[in-house]
């Protein structure tokens, strides 16, 4: 794929970085991504993988735009209230870049549908999806990035159990829904920590793609927007899991 001057002009700021350059941005025009929730997470994510020139960006979500999301829900204004985050979410994304292929899918994502994007990103907020969206990655051998955030933290990682030999998955880090598990609406969360942990996983989408650095598979980073620090930990394979251990 060539680069038009327009596109050259545009990522130049990418171009410069040896680690992606311009076989990068290439990669990026070229790549497809499937983000699954258009909230707090999502959105953030999918406006960073946008503005990188990610070529076809598909949104996943059922919700509709409520006033309370709107303190940390970016993508969306006063004026989106009551209208489909897909549909809301693409259209800002077109915005963005109008040369993007944006599909919008409003409607919730459950096992059997078929996201078509080769990394999956989960933006969503139960652990339903959470386990549904781990053994799908893992069956069709695609990547999964991960993020959560509640409260004053957040988290991220890259579960690639179907993809990298020894790489665990989602379900060796959570075996099963935690019994005190509670969803931000029950608990609040800080607006920013939900952008900084989006803006995580975009990152690490992009690092994916362009194959810069070292993504996050095999370990999670963890957010205090509280504390003001993030640390890195590792994850290991549990030999017991039901997904991935064979």
């Amino acid at each position: 794929m060539t680069l038009t001057p327009h596109e050259l002009e545009r990522h130049k700021r990418h171009i410069l970085l040896k680690e992606i350059g311009g076989p990068g941005v290439q990669k990026l025009r070229a790549a497809s991504v499937s983000i699954i929730g258009a909230g707090a997470l999502g959105g953030p994510c999918a406006l960073y993988l946008a503005a990188a020139g990610a070529g076809r960006i598909e949104i996943w979500d059922d919700d509709t735009v409520e006033r309370s999301n709107l303190q940390r829900q970016i993508q969306f204004g006063d004026a989106d209230t009551g209208a489909l985050k897909a549909q809301q979410l693409a259209r800002r994304l077109r915005e963005i870049d109008p040369v993007l292929n944006i599909a919008a899918v409003p409607r919730r994502y459950v096992p059997g549908e078929t996201p078509s994007g080769e990394i999956l990103i989960d933006a969503s907020d139960n652990f339903a999806t959470r386990f549904a969206l781990n053994q799908l990655a893992h069956t069709s051998r695609r990547a999964l990035v991960c993020g959560a955030a509640s409260g004053w933290t957040g988290q991220v990682s890259v579960f690639a159990s179907g993809v990298q030999a020894g790489a665990p998955c989602y379900q060796c880090w959570v075996p099963e829904t935690p019994p005190a598990a509670e969803a931000c609406d029950e608990v609040g969360v800080a607006g920013p920590v939900t952008g900084l942990t989006g803006a995580a996983m975009a990152l690490e989408a992009v690092k994916l793609i362009t194959g810069a650095g070292r993504p996050l598979i095999g370990r999670i980073q963890l957010i205090d927007g509280l504390g003001g620090t993030t640390r890195t930990i590792d994850l290991r394979r549990d030999l017991q899991c039901p997904l991935c251990h064979s």
